[in-house]
């Protein structure tokens, strides 16, 4: 599947973006070396045979490719239309109660893991074909997998679990600091994915249907809302009741962004005039404007709330993002809304991420792609890394 999400783009130099972008500081070439150790620890309690891979981008050269388990680097031949096999980057993975130790290189990517069957990935004249479950017809439509992203630069490394996708593998992650501490994110609760599943079953409107079966009927995983609507399982009208009130409150009242937040008197105001949301500085000023969301552009972070990599259209668009799939924009006209205990307590709302986030032993997940925003997102930094971890965790 093409890649939608960020990867953890991170600055070379000292510099503070957007609220819940990553903020990191340069560090000299030598503090971060070319390869560091990933442990690899199954707890899965499965008898599956595990599979790994190391994709991504080569960050000296831009080239995209693959890490063997010795961290060692190999572009992608040439692709075709249609798509050729791409040769087989699989590492063999830890069997159940054991963890292998591979080497990550200085790499945007992800590092998936499959049980049971090797993923299938495919090369086009474009590049990487990345499993897209959502089609019915993908050759991984079966297969048990997951993926975790991460960024290994001279500045340090950025690790995450993701959710945005889709929730499948109970699975965690790790970095072991300069300092000896490890920090870690991604633990689901006891029982939390079974939760999850159940949740999504009993919740009205539909979202049952984002649950994925085996042929035996067992649950594989759960699409993100957005593949949902995208393919009918859900309604595309599933987020109007509460667009539409939240256009009618702001007809009458301001919007306040606040998006920097070591830069608390850069602020933006919205107003809605007919289908558009006009945000003005404190000069009065309009700096950019959004046509009424859709669905999926509210659960995709994308489309009609679009995010460029700037400092005025991108960091509102992310608040909004934010905000919609919360569903806090109605109850604070002050956004972004720093506390959690606010988020999802209207009936219109993304219940996928508020389901995940339920389940996670920190609360802590990447339900949406702008999840980082206000830092409720399920990653761990640090500028000087030792090891990384990823813990395949029970599935229950």
């Amino acid at each position: 599947m093409h890649i939608k999400r960020k990867l953890l783009a991170v600055l070379a130099a000292a510099s503070t973006i957007a609220a819940g972008l990553i903020a990191t500081v340069a560090m000299p070439a030598s503090a971060v070396p070319s390869t560091i150790p990933l442990t690899i620890s199954n707890n899965s309690g499965r008898g599956d045979t595990v599979y790994i891979y190391n994709l991504g981008t080569n960050l000296q050269t831009g080239q995209q490719g693959w890490a063997d388990a010795n961290g060692t680097f190999h572009a992608w031949p040439a692709g075709g239309n249609p798509p050729t096999p791409a040769p087989d980057a699989s590492i063999a993975g830890p069997r159940a109660g054991q963890s292998i130790t591979i080497r990550m290189p200085k790499f945007s990517g992800r590092v998936y893991f499959s049980y049971g069957q090797k993923l299938v990935f495919k090369l086009t004249t474009g590049g990487l074909v990345q499993p897209a479950v959502q089609n019915p017809s993908d050759p991984n439509r079966n297969i048990q997998f997951s993926w975790t992203e991460y960024t290994l630069n001279d500045s340090g490394l950025w690790i995450n679990s993701t959710q945005v996708d889709m929730v499948s593998v109970p699975y965690a992650v790790g970095v072991k600091q300069g300092n000896g501490n490890t920090l870690t994110t991604g633990h689901l609760k006891p029982g939390g994915l079974n939760a999850f599943f159940n949740g999504l079953r009993n919740q009205p409107g539909g979202w049952a249907n984002l649950i994925q079966t085996a042929p035996n009927g067992t649950p594989l995983r759960a699409l993100a809302p957005l593949y949902a609507v995208e393919t009918g399982a859900l309604p595309a009208n599933i987020l109007d009741d509460y667009v539409n009130r939240v256009w009618s409150k702001y007809s009458s009242q301001t919007l306040t962004v606040t998006p920097f937040g070591d830069q608390p008197n850069i602020k933006y105001f919205g107003r809605v005039s007919g289908n558009v949301m006009n945000f003005t500085n404190s000069s009065g000023a309009v700096v950019t404007s959004f046509q009424k969301p859709n669905a999926t552009s509210i659960f995709g972070c994308a489309g009609l709330l679009d995010a460029p990599n700037d400092l005025v259209r991108g960091p509102i668009s992310r608040t909004l993002c934010a905000g919609f799939n919360r569903s806090t924009l109605l109850t604070n006209p002050n956004q972004p809304d720093a506390n959690n205990s606010n988020f999802y307590k209207d009936s219109v709302t993304n219940h996928y991420s508020k389901l995940i986030h339920a389940q996670m032993v920190d609360g802590k997940a990447y339900g949406f792609a702008f999840d980082d925003v206000g830092a409720h997102e399920a990653l761990v930094h640090d500028g000087n890394p030792q090891q990384a971890f990823i813990t395949l965790d029970p599935f229950s």
